[in-house]
């Protein structure tokens, strides 16, 4: 049976989705973006803040389900300009310091919230 996973230290969904799903011995992150989760406040005053907010809320969720950044095996990005693309990538590389997951990244028109970035990930135990 798959676990809903919910803590208050990441963002409440915004839509009919889950933070996080754990089937088995598999999280499914849902896509993250850089919302305040004390607050509801958007943290973008620059893609850096931006990137680490989303990191730190994913982390939230990883840590509630009872994994780390060391057990991410895939990841996604979505981000609005693909100019940012090497500052997005110098903040999401702090948070894995070995054994990096697979990953794309993809150039969009649009992210919820009219946000620069969007993460998500898959984590495995």
């Amino acid at each position: 049976m798959n676990q809903i996973i919910f803590t208050p230290e990441a963002p409440a969904p915004i839509g009919p989705y889950s933070q996080a799903v754990l089937a088995g011995n598999t999280l499914y992150v849902s896509g993250n973006i850089a919302l305040d989760p004390e607050t509801g406040e958007l943290i973008n005053e620059n893609i850096t803040e931006e990137t680490h907010a989303v990191m730190k809320n994913m982390e939230a969720i990883l840590r509630r389900a009872g994994f780390a950044f060391s057990d991410v095996v895939k990841c996604t990005i979505f981000i609005k300009d693909m100019g940012q693309f090497a500052t997005i990538n110098e903040a999401y590389g702090q948070y894995f310091k070995s054994n990096s997951p697979a990953r794309e990244t993809v150039e969009v028109s649009k992210l919820p919230k009219n946000v620069n970035v969007e993460i998500s990930c898959i984590a495995v135990k």
